[in-house]
C-alpha cells in the first residue's frame, strides 16, 4: 500500500467516523431488523376483538416492516442527490428527525393503514436517508481493506438488530406496544442527530461533488437532479448481471428475518424466545460481516460476494425447509436453530460485500450513480417478494411449522438464482476489451 492510501485509510479510520457510520446502521437498520418483535405481536392481536389488526393477514401486517426495508434503498438516488448538493450532515439528521418522528406518530395508530403509512412508509424514509448515505460515503475513504471496513461498519445493523430485539420485546412487556414505539422513537432520533455532525465525503470524491454542483444552473437542479447511469455502463452485461443479482437476492433475503419470530411461535416458543432468535440470528449477522469482510479482501469479493450467496440458499434448503416439513419436534426445533445461526452469518455478507464489489466493477468514478440506482433496485424486489413470502403462508394447516413450507422453498430457490447471477458477475468481471476472457482467481 502506498504512503497516501495509508494516510487516506487512517484518516477514514478515526474514532469518531467509524462511531457515527455505526450508529446510523446500529438504530435505523437495528430497528428494521427487529420489526420480527412487532410482527409477531400484530399477528397475535390480529386475532383479537378491537385492535388496529384485528382480522388483518400475516402478509398484510408484514407490508408494514416490507415498505420500510424497501423505501430504505428505493430512496437511494433521491438521498444521494441532496446529499451531494448539500451535505451529508444536514441529510442525515433530517432523515433521524423523520425516523424519531414516525415512531411516535406510529403509537397513536388506531387502523391498520395507519402503521403502513407511519411505521412503513415513513420509517422507511427515515432509514434511507442517514443510510443510503453511509454505504455511499464510506466506501471511497478505503482502498486496500475496503471489504473489512464496510463489514464493520454495517455490521451496525446486526449489532442493532442484537440489542434492539430484545429492549423492545421488554419494553413491549413493561409499557406496551404504544409507549414503546415512543421511547424508541426519541432514542434513535437522538442516536442519528448527534452522530450526524462529523460526517464529510472523501476529498477528492467532495471535489468531483463540488465541481458537478458549480456546474448546474442553479440550486434547486441538484436537488431535483438524481445521478443519471453513463449510458455504456447501463447497457453493459456487467450492469444487467449486477442488477439481476441485486433483484434475486433482495427479494428473498429479508424474508425470514420478518418472520422468524412468527415462525418460532409455531414450534412452541414463546414471544420472548422469538426475539431473542432474532437477536441470535443478529449477533451472527453482526460477525459474518466482519469475518467474510476479512476475508473477502484476501481472497477477492466478488468470490466471496458468490460463495456466500450460494451457501445461504444451500443453509435455507438444508435447515428451514426440513424444519418446516417435520412439524413442531425437537429435530425441527434443532433444524431451526442451526438455520438463524448461519442464515446470520452467511446471507448478511451480501449486504457489505454489494457496494465493495460496485467499486471493483464499475469504478470509483461511476459508484454513486450505479450504487443509488441497484439499491434502488433492491428495495423494489424486497416491496414484492417479502410479501409474497407473507402471502404464502398457509392458514389451512393452522399456526403449524408446515404452513411456511411455501415461504422457505421460495426463498431457497431466490437464492439459489441469485447465486447462479453472481457467478455470472464473476465471468463478467474477467471479460476483457474485444470480449476477450481474462482468467482471474483474485477478484
Amino acid at each position: 500500500m502506498s504512503s497516501t492510501e495509508q494516510r487516506v485509510e487512517s484518516a477514514a479510520i478515526r474514532g469518531d467516523e467509524q462511531i457515527q457510520l455505526e450508529s446510523y446502521v446500529f438504530t435505523c437498520c437495528g430497528l428494521n431488523f427487529a420489526f420480527g418483535v412487532f410482527q409477531e405481536l400484530y399477528d397475535n392481536m390480529a386475532h383479537q376483538p378491537g385492535t388496529p389488526f384485528t382480522g388483518a393477514t400475516p402478509a398484510l401486517i408484514d407490508l408494514i416492516g416490507t415498505i420500510s426495508i424497501a423505501l430504505m434503498t428505493i430512496g437511494a438516488p433521491f438521498t444521494v442527490a441532496w446529499a451531494k448538493h448539500s451535505s451529508p450532515r444536514w441529510v442525515c439528521f433530517f432523515g433521524g428527525l423523520i425516523f424519531g418522528l414516525s415512531l411516535i406518530l406510529a403509537s397513536f395508530g388506531t387502523a391498520l393503514w395507519h402503521f403502513e403509512l407511519t411505521q412503513g412508509l415513513l420509517l422507511g424514509v427515515g432509514t434511507s436517508m442517514p443510510y443510503m448515505v453511509a454505504v455511499t460515503v464510506a466506501p471511497a475513504w478505503f482502498t486496500t481493506r475496503r471489504g473489512l471496513a464496510m463489514g464493520i461498519i454495517l455490521a451496525g445493523t446486526g449489532i442493532g438488530g442484537l440489542v434492539w430485539a430484545p429492549v423492545i420485546k421488554a419494553l413491549i412487556d413493561a409499557v406496551g406496544f404504544r409507549n414503546a414505539l415512543r421511547i424508541s422513537g426519541v432514542i434513535s432520533f437522538v442516536f442519528v442527530a448527534v452522530s450526524s455532525a462529523p460526517m464529510s465525503w472523501e476529498p477528492q470524491t467532495l471535489a468531483r461533488i463540488n465541481a458537478e454542483n458549480a456546474s448546474r444552473a442553479g440550486r434547486l437542479q441538484g436537488i431535483l437532479q438524481v445521478p443519471l447511469i453513463d449510458w455504456h455502463v447501463a447497457k453493459s452485461r456487467k450492469f444487467a448481471a449486477q442488477g439481476l443479482g441485486a433483484l434475486l437476492q433482495a427479494a428473498a433475503y429479508y424474508t425470514p428475518v420478518f418472520f422468524f419470530a412468527s415462525y418460532a411461535g409455531t414450534l412452541g416458543y414463546s414471544a420472548t424466545a422469538g426475539a431473542n432468535f432474532i437477536a441470535l440470528s443478529n449477533a451472527c449477522n453482526a460477525v459474518g460481516k466482519i469475518v467474510i469482510g476479512h476475508l473477502a479482501d484476501r481472497l477477492g469479493r466478488l468470490n466471496t460476494l458468490f460463495l456466500t450467496t450460494f451457501v445461504s440458499a444451500a443453509i435455507t434448503i438444508g435447515f428451514w425447509v426440513p424444519s418446516t416439513v417435520y412439524g413442531s419436534t425437537d429435530e425441527s426445533r434443532s433444524l431451526f436453530i442451526s438455520f438463524a445461526v448461519f442464515y446470520g452469518l452467511f446471507a448478511s455478507a451480501y449486504v457489505s460485500l454489494f457496494p465493495t464489489c460496485l467499486i471493483e466493477i464499475f469504478g470509483m468514478q461511476h459508484f454513486a450513480s450505479v450504487n443509488g440506482v441497484l439499491y434502488m433496485v433492491r428495495g423494489m424486489a424486497t416491496l414484492v417478494g417479502t410479501p409474497v413470502g407473507g402471502a404464502l403462508i398457509r392458514s389451512s394447516t393452522g399456526n403449524s411449522p408446515q404452513a411456511y413450507i411455501n415461504m422457505a422453498v421460495l426463498v431457497s430457490v431466490l437464492l439459489f438464482a441469485a447465486s447462479l447471477a453472481v457467478f455470472w458477475i464473476r465471468v463478467e468481471a474477467m471479460v476483457g476489451p474485444g470480449r476477450q476472457l481474462n482468467l482471474k482467481w483474485k477478484m
